[in-house]
């Protein structure tokens, strides 16, 4: 069972620790070298707030109109993107952009092997840009909170996550492009 925190000041999780300032820079550097830049922004002509990555696979997270509050899928998204960051990349390091927020150096295998775990930031983007990525940013996942869109890149993780997500969600992008409503 995962349970979900926000820094108010309490002790980090175990698995969690602070990137310094420099650090932060120079992560989200080589995120907007990754991505080509990065524009935040609250208005659907800006959209997408990033040139998705080749490979890359796009989610919809958007809700059905009939469906009020989060995605009912959410906590399934975040167990899947930590079993997939577990059991798939050979490194369990991973760089955790929040934007406007504190960046975190997390080994995800830590929480993995401990039972009733916290994770200071989700994967699925509820309420801010979550950026989950190996230090080099080669394969990770970007969650836009206002596009409601998950972005999965990088070969390791297209081929698990991204296969996966794939079942359940309709595909909005690949690899940048466009893709037909609802296609899996």
């Amino acid at each position: 069972m995962m349970r979900w925190t926000r820094d108010h000041g309490d002790t980090l999780p175990a698995g969690w620790s602070i990137l310094t300032d420099e650090e932060r820079r120079e992560a989200w550097a080589l995120f907007i070298d990754r991505f080509g830049s990065f524009r935040p922004s609250i208005r659907p002509k800006q959209w997408p707030a990033v040139t998705d990555p080749t490979p890359s696979m796009t989610f919809d997270l958007s809700l059905p109109p009939n469906l009020p509050g989060i995605l009912p899928w959410a906590d399934a998204i975040n167990a899947e993107a930590q079993r997939c960051f577990v059991s798939v990349v050979d490194e369990s390091e991973w760089i955790v952009l929040d934007w406007q927020h504190p960046g975190y150096r997390f080994d995800a295998a830590v929480p993995a092997r401990l039972f009733d775990t916290e994770w200071r930031v989700p994967v699925y983007p509820d309420g801010d840009y979550y950026i989950f990525a190996r230090p080099d940013f080669s394969t990770g996942t970007f969650g836009h909170p206002w596009e409601q869109t998950l972005c999965v890149f990088g070969d390791e993780l297209v081929a698990t996550l991204g296969r996966t997500l794939a079942t359940w969600l309709p595909t909005k992008r690949i690899n940048g492009t466009e893709t037909p409503t609802g296609a899996p």
